[in-house]
């Protein structure tokens, strides 16, 4: 095996994005798990680049790094939470470690015995955005929409449950008073 530049891109983008999920699933406050997850998708995205899905690449910097986080970062200033963080034990995070490193030898096994067939046709890369947005809007146009209502309703219930929260309180004062 030969190491080239768009291997060790690949390693250090591959390296990135574990490592943005491992930091999102062990830090403890929200809002940097919320960056943490950030990293993990522009990591992803170029992996994406380096796929020659340039398309793909740009969806996922603008909705999951933009729109989604965004959504996200709403959600946790519209909502109580109490910040109670929890100490695990040195079993729990043994156990972890050995289901991390069983699925890491599956994933490299998995992947080292995979046969991926012939080479693709040249041609698969020529206009990719313009086949996927013909894909989009003559085969998946009602999914498509649906996705944006359903990501709307989900921000409007949000601030419905936050309001909730502060006419209660607003109530509660009024009794003790």
């Amino acid at each position: 095996m030969t190491i080239t530049g768009e291997f060790i891109a690949f390693l250090f983008l591959a390296v990135s994005a574990i490592a943005g999920g491992v930091l999102m699933l062990n830090l403890t406050k929200v809002v940097h798990m919320v960056v943490a997850l950030v990293f993990t998708f522009i990591s992803l995205a170029g992996i994406y680049v380096m796929l020659s899905a340039e398309f793909v690449a740009a969806v996922q910097i603008l909705i999951y790094s933009g729109a989604v986080t965004i959504i996200m970062l709403f959600g946790i200033m519209l909502t109580r939470h109490n910040d109670h963080s929890e100490t695990s034990g040195i079993g729990r995070k043994l156990l972890v470690g050995a289901g991390i490193l069983g699925f890491a030898a599956v994933m490299y096994f998995g992947l080292y015995s995979l046969d991926l067939g012939t080479q693709p046709s040249a041609d698969l890369h020529v206009n990719n955005t313009e086949q996927i947005g013909v894909a989009i809007y003559a085969h998946y146009v009602i999914p498509f929409e649906l996705t944006s209502v359903i990501l709307l309703v989900a921000l409007v219930g949000a601030i419905i449950l936050a309001r909730r929260d502060d006419e209660e309180e607003v109530k509660e004062e009024a009794t003790k008073e």
